[in-house]
């Protein structure tokens, strides 16, 4: 509220009910702003005035390892050789078609697919690509579906287009794995959708194929009882962090109604570029009409399309990825730490995220934790209290630099 208006209600003149700078929607979204984002800040405060090697910052899932050597070259190639016209240009709003058969192509040989470019919605990253999709199958009071623990924005995306979120409860017992019967008891007739996102955020969990045939099963029983198609969402930028010789089933091979939610971010190191894309296969229900409702949604959105340099970078970077042995280091860096001060977590097998049991209310313990100049994200945040997230994409200087931090809060809670 800015200084006239503040007079203005104190001189009688407005009063404060009448003021409408925000809408009550914002303002509710205002009050419940990203924790993740706010710790991130708060981080950069202290290392101004700590010293940045004096605070240990596992707050933001930013990739710490850098892009592959041969993007930089792309980008300066296009850069040097494609006529602007067609670099910074519109283009369909569902991307460059080569682009999106190159994407296809990729996609086929990795897992036996049958995609084309027609398959192929190029979005501003993977958000921007729950956002198209959410937009395109919700009608108001339409309910989507996750597991927690799950990544906060999910609800806000739903909730853009009058959806209502449902979590299913937090398979702690089960190592965070999806609790099918819970997944039963959760779909109702009005679910239109389920998120699920392997490898996870926060947990670094991985579903087994044996956990998606489980899901796929129960979608397509529901399906059947309730009447009209529930669509499974897979929201996937952290596919290719895998580590322990894992594999990530991929999805749209166990059930027909699947669409394929990716992002460069992780896999290509890139968030701050938002390029990623949606997987619609021929299969889905009503395809036709849902790929040309989605390109619609992309424009209507505002994202128009994706950006037009990133997406023609990319195309000559499929093959590519980072160095995940860097976060598979650090994994076993941080675990080494935790086991040998007494707390208790969940062992990661993917992305760069651990999710830790805490002693006391998570959001009390993240705050002590503070004190020692130590940032973890509580696990409410998440729809999961009594656990931090720590995310581990940082330098190995970091993790080795927080020992005395952890020790503290191992000696304060007698964990040793």
């Amino acid at each position: 509220m800015n200084i006239f208006v503040n007079l203005c209600i104190r001189a009688g003149l407005l009063i404060e009910s009448e003021v409408f700078m925000v809408s009550d929607k914002m303002k509710d979204l205002l009050s419940g702003s990203s924790v993740i984002r706010a710790m991130f800040e708060d981080g950069k405060k202290m290392a101004a005035e700590f010293g940045k090697e004096n605070v240990y910052d596992f707050s933001l899932g930013n990739p710490s390892v850098y892009p592959p050597e041969k993007l930089k070259s792309v980008i300066k190639e296009l850069v040097d050789n494609i006529h602007p016209d067609y670099l910074h240009g519109y283009m369909n709003n569902s991307g460059y078609e080569e682009v999106r058969s190159k994407i296809a192509a990729s996609l086929n040989k990795k897992f036996c697919t049958g995609f084309s470019f027609k398959n192929i919605i190029m979005t501003v990253g993977a958000a921007g690509g729950l956002n198209v999709i959410l937009k395109t199958i919700l009608n108001p009071g339409d309910e989507v579906v996750t597991f927690s623990p799950y990544f906060g924005e999910y609800r806000h995306y739903t909730e853009n287009f009058g959806g209502k979120l449902v979590a299913v409860r937090p398979n702690t017992e089960g190592n965070f794995k999806p609790d099918i019967d819970d997944l039963k008891n959760t779909v109702t007739s009005k679910t239109k959708a389920l998120i699920i996102n392997t490898p996870n955020n926060p947990t670094g969990v991985v579903y087994s194929e044996e956990d998606i045939k489980n899901i796929a099963a129960v979608l397509k029983d529901k399906s059947r009882e309730i009447g009209h198609t529930i669509f499974l969402i897979s929201d996937e930028p952290y596919r290719e962090l895998v580590y322990d010789s894992l594999k990530v089933p991929y999805l749209t091979k166990y059930y027909d109604n699947t669409i394929v939610c990716y992002s460069y971010s992780k896999s290509l190191s890139l968030p701050g570029e938002r390029i990623g894309y949606l997987v619609i296969p021929d299969e889905v229900e009503d395809f036709e009409e849902m790929i040309v409702s989605a390109g619609t949604a992309t424009r209507i959105l505002g994202f128009v399309n994706a950006p037009s340099l990133m997406q023609l970078a990319i195309a000559e970077c499929l093959e590519e990825g980072v160095d995940i042995k860097i976060y598979e280091n650090n994994r076993n860096k941080l675990t080494a730490i935790l086991d040998k001060l007494g707390f208790s977590y969940v062992r990661p097998n993917g992305a760069f995220y651990l999710f830790m049991k805490t002693p006391e209310d998570d959001k009390v313990f993240a705050e002590k934790a503070k004190k020692e100049r130590l940032l973890l994200v509580p696990g409410s945040a998440f729809g999961c209290p009594g656990y931090v997230r720590i995310a581990y994409c940082v330098s190995p200087a970091v993790i080795d630099n927080s020992y005395g931090a952890f020790e503290k809060l191992a000696d304060y809670y007698n964990l040793k």
